[in-house]
């Protein structure tokens, strides 16, 4: 009996496990998904793609870029990116970065959401 229910056991956690996502593959996010599913998604590495608005690059040793994807509203819908890498504004990319949540770098600069250390590539059409 006891063996049986170890193996019933064993089996049923084999299956979530080959369900979740693995640890070098980025979650695909929209900016209004990731600003709900922030908390749960804290240091998780996400991929997204979206419309560079803003850029200030060399700022604290990196760069900040603000992107849009169409969904959200007002604070939601623009997502703030750091890093190494540098866009235009207008171009369209895609990004893979770390999720950091209430970000504080003082003087006044907290993000309630932030993608950190992110890849950008360009979008193709």
């Amino acid at each position: 009996m006891t063996r049986t229910i170890f193996i019933t056991l064993f089996s049923l956690l084999s299956c979530f496990g080959a369900m979740s996502v693995t640890a070098g593959e980025p979650v695909k996010k929209t900016i209004e998904a990731l600003y709900k599913e922030k908390v749960d998604l804290k240091g998780q590495q996400v991929q997204l793609k979206g419309k560079v608005v803003k850029v200030n690059n060399q700022i604290m040793n990196r760069n900040f870029i603000h992107i849009q994807d169409g969904t959200g509203e007002n604070k939601t819908g623009d997502l703030t990116i750091t890093s190494q890498d540098t866009a235009q504004v207008g171009d369209e990319i895609t990004v893979v970065g770390t999720v950091a949540v209430d970000h504080d770098f003082g003087g006044g600069y907290m993000y309630p959401l932030l993608l950190e250390k992110a890849k950008i590539s360009k979008v193709t059409k």
